[in-house]
């Protein structure tokens, strides 16, 4: 290599990192989770909702990362991150991942406690125990959580069908509930 060769190529190596870290900037939408969506009525424990929201977030940011934050993979995590959020409002993972997200950072890749298929059968089979209880928010739960396992395993027959004959009965979920950036409410005239 020859000396007047060195800026040229500094400057192109240089040109090629700017380009990577503008294209790596995304936007992210805060969530505004000022209370949960669930109360304390919830028929589920504290420490499962954490648990919960702590899987959930971390399949979060394990969807953005793996997809270089694209937009399909963005609204998708925004889902599962709202659901966190909503289970446990102080969720380290949930909380983390947002801020990362909130700074135009993609999350670190994080170790769920378990593989994609084995979390949509335990989001099915516990949304279909929150179905039999009382009417109100455990359904909703019920709703969301079976719909998230037919989506994070599409090949998982019995998620499928229970999301799609809750979508055919109850129609589709209302996500907006959780995810609506912050502001962007609705605002109720007086």
């Amino acid at each position: 290599m020859k000396l007047w060769q060195l800026p040229i190529f500094a400057f192109f190596a240089l040109a090629s990192l700017r380009a990577q870290e503008e294209k790596s900037k995304f936007d992210w939408d805060p969530l505004n989770i000022r209370t949960s969506l669930f109360s304390q009525d919830l028929v589920m424990l504290g420490s499962e909702r954490d648990e919960y929201a702590s899987n959930l977030a971390a399949y979060a940011a394990n969807e953005i990362t793996e997809n270089n934050a694209s937009i399909a993979a963005i609204n998708h995590a925004r889902r599962f991150l709202a659901l966190a959020m909503h289970l446990s409002p102080r969720n380290k993972q949930a909380l983390v991942t947002q801020f990362q997200l909130s700074k135009g950072l993609l999350p670190e890749k994080s170790p769920g406690d378990y593989s994609p298929p084995v979390f949509a059968r335990l989001l099915l089979t516990r949304g279909q125990l929150l179905e039999k209880q009382p009417a109100g928010e455990n359904t909703l739960l019920a709703h969301y959580l079976i719909q998230l396992a037919a989506e994070i395993d599409p090949r998982n027959e019995d998620a499928v069908y229970a999301s799609e004959i809750m979508r055919l009965d109850q129609g589709p979920p209302d996500w907006d509930k959780l995810t609506r950036p912050v502001g962007k409410e609705e605002t109720s005239a007086p």
